[in-house]
C-alpha cells in the first residue's frame, strides 16, 4: 500500500523536540482498515519527504484519531523544514 498526502508539520510540547505530521483522516482510516492491530498500535512504515527516504513507525494518537508519523532532525535539516511548513509524505506498507 501505498499513501501521499500533504500535512503541516508540528512540534510535540512536551520534553524533547520532536516533530510530527499528523495523517488526514482518510489515510488513517484506509490503514487502520488494512493493518492488523498489534502491540500498542504502532505501523512499520518506509517514507519519503522529498528526496530523503527513510523507516520509521507511525504511531496511534487518541486525541486525533489518527497517526502521528515522526520526522527525524537529519530529514528536517535535508529538506530544510520547520514547524508549520506542509510537508508532502509518501508512505509505503508492507502488508
Amino acid at each position: 500500500m501505498i499513501l501521499t498526502f500533504t500535512a503541516p508539520l508540528w512540534l510535540w510540547n512536551g520534553k524533547g523536540s520532536w516533530h510530527f505530521v499528523t495523517l488526514p483522516e482518510g489515510e488513517a482510516m484506509m490503514i487502520r482498515m488494512a493493518v492488523p492491530r498489534r502491540g500498542f498500535g504502532s505501523v512499520r512504515v518506509k517514507a519519503r519527504v522529498g528526496d530523503t527516504a527513510f523507516a520509521t513507525s507511525l504511531f496511534p494518537d487518541s486525541k486525533s484519531a489518527s497517526y502521528l508519523l515522526p520526522v527525524k532532525a537529519d530529514v528536517r535539516k535535508s529538506e530544510r523544514l520547520v514547524p508549520g511548513d506542509a510537508v508532502t509524505v509518501t508512505l509505503s506498507l508492507d502488508l
